[in-house]
């Protein structure tokens, strides 16, 4: 945190030589009187921003101080990196990091939804943009409620204190930039050197760059002094049409051999012969789509990660020599099959296409992200299995595996087949909910689904 009281001190400086400068000119405080004939006061979008900043945010890094821990580490990195894009990439890649952490939820709840801080480039709506990536926070902030709402209520207001800033950002966006951030086009030019001189945070940080130009303005037609140039073109297109009745001398016979209605033989080919006059070029080819592409296979233990990326058709893939403390990240595998023998801590598969897992046991979480048709068996035991953003999801469960529980988020066709009498039995979970108003709360309860009688073969 002492990178961070440095930057705060930096910025009162800066303040101090603001107001300095606001003296000298004999204005009042927070006025910066008339630039190019506009009034310079801070603009009301600006003050709700900083009203959001000062109170949210505030409030959310008072939290992540107290809970300390990774969490507090993960906002200090996110406001010592300058370039926004930089910071998300670092917060998102502190996450990865840190999968082992006691705080791996609140890791993956910040860097799921930090894109979010992007939608000053969003256009035309912004604010849906930044409600999803909320609800994508709120996938992983559930969990966090649900491990620490009866042992510990600092993390409690720590998830309400996140989430609030989303919530606050969506109402900031939808009164002030609704359809996107836009430059005033009467707003006056900010003159570079003072304000760069001014706004000079340090020798530490480099001046913020002057804001673009506001567009010119429109264009002022008067009836007065407005002459019309003529081009070439159009004075000849002019000139032929005051030909009159002569304008029709300049086109030429057509013979009885290219009349379509007399010829058979331009019907049977679908049209008129080609003018002699006239050259026949070939039209411009539309671009050729590049193909994708392609990756080498990886399956190999990097540290403590096993990476099994870009295997296709490949369904004798195991992995045989495991450790607790080791997870299995499986990225765009396609028709594969990956059996992981003994005890790991977690496995993720990502962005995959009809790819089956088959693995012993898994002491933290299995999660499907983003991929299509999977099947997954589990042969020992898993606490947790989660699936998110996928299309078709088969999972076999084991007689010691029955009190898994199953999260899922944005997903359809996902079955969970029990072993009962020798063979497996197929229930499929909810997609559907009915939601109805009770006179005190909303009561929401899945709608009935048939259950299949013909479940498919497991893996193994």
């Amino acid at each position: 945190m002492a990178e961070m009281q440095e930057l705060m001190e930096r910025l009162e400086r800066a303040v101090d030589r603001l107001e300095l400068l606001s003296t000298g000119s004999r204005r009042p405080p927070g006025d910066c009187g008339e630039i190019n004939g506009v009034n310079g006061g801070v603009a009301p979008s600006v003050e709700a921003f900083d009203k959001l900043m000062n109170s949210m945010v505030a409030e959310f890094l008072k939290k992540s101080r107290i809970l300390a821990g990774d969490v507090e580490t993960h906002n200090d990195v996110a406001a010592l990196l300058k370039p926004i894009s930089e910071k998300i990439q670092e917060i998102q890649t502190f996450r990865e990091r840190n999968r082992g952490s006691t705080m791996f939820n609140h890791l993956s709840a910040v860097s799921e939804s930090i894109p979010a801080l992007g939608w000053i480039a969003v256009s035309p709506k912004p604010g849906p943009y930044v409600k999803e990536m909320n609800d994508a926070a709120t996938f992983y902030t559930n969990r966090v409620l649900k491990d620490y709402k009866h042992s510990d209520l600092r993390h409690v207001d720590w998830v309400k204190s996140y989430l609030n800033i989303w919530s606050e950002l969506q109402a900031y966006i939808k009164e002030h930039h609704t359809t996107g951030l836009t430059w005033s086009k009467t707003g006056p030019v900010a003159p570079t050197a003072s304000a760069l001189s001014v706004l000079s945070l340090g020798p530490g940080l480099p001046p913020p760059p002057p804001p673009p130009p506001p567009p010119g303005p429109p264009l002022l037609f008067e009836s007065e002094g407005i002459k019309e140039v003529s081009s070439p073109s159009r004075s000849a297109l002019f000139a032929q049409l005051n030909q009159g009745e002569a304008i029709t001398k300049g086109l030429r016979h057509v013979t009885d051999d290219q009349k379509t209605y007399k010829n058979p033989n331009l019907r049977a080919h679908g049209g008129q012969s080609p003018s002699p006059t006239k050259s026949h070029t070939p039209g411009p080819k539309s671009p050729q789509s590049h193909p994708p592409k392609k990756h080498a296979p990886v399956l190999e233990l990097e540290g403590k990660k096993w990476r099994v990326e870009y295997q296709e058709d490949k369904n004798d893939l195991v992995i045989s020599e495991t450790e607790l403390r080791q997870v299995a990240y499986i990225f765009k595998c396609g028709k594969s099959t990956l059996q992981i023998k003994g005890k790991i801590n977690s496995i993720i598969i990502d962005n995959c296409k009809k790819f089956g897992l088959v693995f012993d046991n898994v002491v933290g979480i299995v999660e499907v992200i983003n991929s299509k048709d999977i099947q997954m068996q589990v042969m020992g035991k898993v606490p947790t299995i989660s699936i998110n953003k996928t299309e078709g999801c088969h999972i076999y469960l084991s007689e010691d595996a029955l009190d898994c529980e199953i999260v899922s988020a944005k997903s359809s066709e996902m079955n969970i087949l029990i072993p009962q009498d020798g063979d497996y039995r197929e229930f499929p979970v909810p997609e559907q909910f009915k939601t109805a108003w009770d006179g005190a709360k909303l009561i929401t309860e899945p709608t009935e689904i048939m259950v299949s009688e013909r479940p498919p073969k497991p893996l193994t």
